[in-house]
């Protein structure tokens, strides 16, 4: 089972990036989390095939996301992006298994 990650790149302080990824099948659970040089991977934010989400602290109000069911994907706009959310950004995907996607790079610079 794979995940198909997309999106990423490298942007200035203050603006904008979306992720995408798409599931190969059905999962209850689906989001991000991000592992910066040095640091622990941490969450970033999940939802659940009701709508429901949970954020970071450090991103609520700056990033949204959201999921089609239809297509078994899940977006993360990335907005007023800072210097300190430049990660990996890994997708995550949970039906009584966990799966990983590979990782997209996200730099945000000064």
């Amino acid at each position: 089972v794979q995940l198909q990650a997309s999106g990423g790149g490298s942007v200035q302080a203050g603006g904008s990036l979306r992720l995408s990824c798409e599931a190969p099948g059905f999962f209850n659970i689906m989001g991000w989390y991000r592992q910066a040089p040095g640091k622990q991977r941490e969450l970033v934010a999940l939802i659940n095939s009701g709508g429901a989400t949970n954020y970071a602290d450090s991103v609520r109000g700056r990033f949204s996301i959201s999921r089609d069911n239809a297509k078994i994907a899940v977006d993360l706009l990335m907005n007023t992006l800072k210097v300190e959310d430049t990660a990996v950004y890994y997708c995550v995907a949970r039906q009584q298994i966990e799966v990983w996607g590979r990782g997209t790079q996200v730099t945000v610079s000064s």
